[in-house]
C-alpha cells in the first residue's frame, strides 16, 4: 500500500515546500527551454522567451491567482489574507493566460516581434506545461471528479498509487486531474507534428492550441468537483465554449481574408525583418 502522498515535498529553514510549487515551476522550466529552441529555430533569439518571462511569468501568477478569488469571493472576503496563500493551488490557469497574453502584446510592440509568430512559438510548449501542471492538482489532492468505484478506476488499468490517492473524503473519486494531463499532452504532440508537417499558416498553432485545449476543458470541467460558477454556470466551460468557436471562426476568417498569409514555417527567414 502506498497510501496518500504528502503534499508537502521537503522543509527547508522550516518552510514547507510543496510538490504544487515544484511542479508548476518544472513545467515552467521545460516551456522556456523547448520554447527557446523552437524560436532560433525561426530566428528569434532564446533571450526572447526569457525576456518575456521575467514579467510574464509573475503577471501570469497574478492573473490566475485574482481569476480564482473574484469567481470564488466569498471565503477571501473572510480572510483577505488567503488570497496571498498560492502555496497550496488556488491557480485559474484561464486567467494566467489571459495576463500573460496581455503582457505578450505590449512586448512584442517594443521588441517588433510579430505576436503571431511569438504565440506560435509558445502554444504547444504552453499547453505541455499545463499537462505537467495537473500533476500538482494530484499532489494536491484536488481538480478531482465525482465519485466513483474502485472497480472503475482499477478498469482504466491505473498505478496503484494514482488509484489510492484517488480516495477522497471517503469515496473514490474521478481522476479528472489525469484527464486534462493526458488531453493537454497529446495536444502538445498533436501540434508539434502538425507544425513539422507545414499545415498551418502563421497564428494557427496558436489557434489550434486554443480549440484543441477549450474543447478538451469543456468535457473535463463538466466532471469537477470544484468549479468556479456564475450564476449557475461553470465559468471555465462558458469561456471554453467561447475560445473554441473564437479560435475555429478566427482561423477561417483569416483563411479566408488573407490569402496571402504566410505558413507558419515560412513567415520568417534569414533577409526578412519580424514585425
Amino acid at each position: 500500500m502506498v497510501g496518500m502522498i504528502d503534499r508537502v515535498a521537503f522543509r527547508l529553514f522550516g518552510l514547507e515546500i510543496y510538490w504544487y510549487a515544484l511542479i508548476i515551476v518544472s513545467g515552467v522550466i521545460i516551456a522556456m527551454w523547448l520554447a527557446s529552441r523552437e524560436a532560433v529555430r525561426v530566428r528569434l533569439k532564446a533571450d526572447d522567451v526569457t525576456d518575456f518571462m521575467l514579467v510574464g511569468l509573475p503577471l501570469a501568477l497574478i492573473g490566475a491567482r485574482l481569476y480564482y478569488v473574484l469567481f470564488d469571493l466569498e471565503p477571501y472576503l473572510q480572510d483577505p489574507m488567503q488570497i496571498f496563500n498560492v502555496r497550496s493551488g488556488g491557480l485559474a490557469i484561464y486567467g494566467g493566460l489571459i495576463a500573460a497574453i496581455i503582457w505578450l502584446f505590449f512586448f512584442c510592440r517594443y521588441k517588433f516581434i510579430n505576436m503571431w509568430t511569438f504565440l506560435d512559438i509558445a502554444a504547444p510548449t504552453v499547453i505541455l506545461a499545463q499537462g505537467i501542471g495537473r500533476w500538482g492538482n494530484f499532489m494536491n489532492h484536488e481538480a478531482y471528479g465525482p465519485k466513483t468505484s474502485l472497480a472503475f478506476l482499477e478498469k482504466l488499468h491505473l498505478p496503484n498509487f494514482i488509484i489510492e490517492n484517488m480516495h477522497i473524503d471517503g469515496a473514490y473519486r474521478q481522476p479528472t486531474f489525469l484527464y486534462e494531463s493526458t488531453w493537454n499532452v497529446l495536444g502538445f504532440i498533436m501540434l508539434v507534428i502538425l507544425r513539422k508537417q507545414k499545415l498551418f499558416k502563421q497564428g494557427e498553432v496558436f489557434l489550434a492550441y486554443v480549440a484543441w485545449y477549450s474543447f478538451g476543458r469543456f468535457w473535463i470541467e463538466g466532471l469537477r468537483e470544484d468549479s468556479l460558477y456564475i450564476g449557475g454556470i461553470r465559468v471555465s466551460q462558458l469561456l471554453s465554449v467561447l475560445l473554441f468557436v473564437g479560435a475555429i471562426g478566427l482561423a477561417i476568417y483569416r483563411r479566408k481574408h488573407n490569402p496571402a498569409l504566410p505558413n507558419y514555417d515560412r513567415s520568417f527567414g534569414p533577409n526578412e525583418k519580424i514585425l
